[in-house]
């Protein structure tokens, strides 16, 4: 009896047809146009239902103006001059507008933020200019701010605030020196010079005096003078005026507009 060899042709033509079924690839079902229509309009009407709630309802109006940061300026002179206007889409106010009235009508702001509050609010965040220093003019005192803007005129001196002397004259060097550095550029030099001041010099001035770029003193309290030179190495030369007025506390005058080589006299 002999074994059987395998299976034959026709066995294998069986085995093949009853094995497991080969998978079918899935094409993507395509949505049918009048779903595709639905989803479409949906989307308008929600669409079309946000720009209404932001532009057209009545919940997100400008209804209200606030301010703060305020110093010398009263509230409402700000609301005045940032004539905000109401009743409209807060998305809609303009607040670069907003923005270039406030600093246009009103000089003391030195900087504001226009900030939308939702629902119904519009912010006004202002920073208002400090002055360094006062010019006098008549009876009256003009503020000059950090960066050597004039920007007020006022009838009181503020307290502990220098005057500003521009003593430029049209002659020799003091003319030569304002055609070259104009009044704005040597104010800004004066207010360099107050900010280096040291402590014991900055409570003390009651004047600063430029008579050119290269020429600027400081008179101090009971008669005393600096001779500050230009408003360069201001670092140093506060240092060195610090230096002085320890050392020698009764000189009338201080001179360091070379700071490497101070000098005192008078005492």
């Amino acid at each position: 009896m002999t074994g059987r060899a395998g299976p034959t042709t026709a066995e294998r033509r069986g085995a093949a047809k009853s094995g497991p079924p080969r998978p079918r690839s899935r094409r993507p079902r395509l949505l049918r146009p009048r779903v595709l229509i639905a989803l479409v309009a949906a989307l308008a009407v929600l669409a079309g239902g946000g720009a209404w709630v932001v532009y057209g309802s009545p919940w997100l109006r400008a209804e209200k103006v606030t301010t703060s940061g305020t110093m010398v300026l009263k509230p409402h002179e700000v609301r005045a001059a940032a004539d905000v206007p109401l009743g409209g889409p807060l998305i809609s106010v303009d607040s670069a507008a907003i923005e270039e009235r406030l600093l246009r009508k009103l000089p003391r702001i030195d900087s504001v933020d226009v900030v939308r509050s939702w629902p119904h609010g519009i912010a006004l965040k202002v920073t208002e200019r400090t002055p360094v220093l006062l010019m006098k003019k008549g009876g009256k005192f003009i503020e000059v701010d950090a960066k050597g803007v004039r920007f007020a005129t006022v009838e009181k001196a503020p307290k502990g605030t220098p005057l500003l002397e521009m003593a430029t004259g049209t002659a020799g060097s003091a003319a030569a020196s304002l055609r070259r550095f104009d009044a704005p550029r040597l104010r800004r030099e004066a207010v360099r010079v107050v900010a280096a001041l040291p402590g014991a010099a900055s409570s003390q001035t009651r004047t600063v005096k430029v008579r050119s770029y290269d020429s600027i003193s400081l008179e101090l309290r009971g008669g005393r003078t600096v001779m500050w030179g230009s408003g360069e190495k201001g670092r140093a030369k506060a240092q060195a005026l610090a230096a002085l007025m320890k050392a020698v506390p009764k000189a009338r005058h201080f001179d360091v507009s070379v700071p490497t080589a101070p000098a005192s006299s008078g005492s």
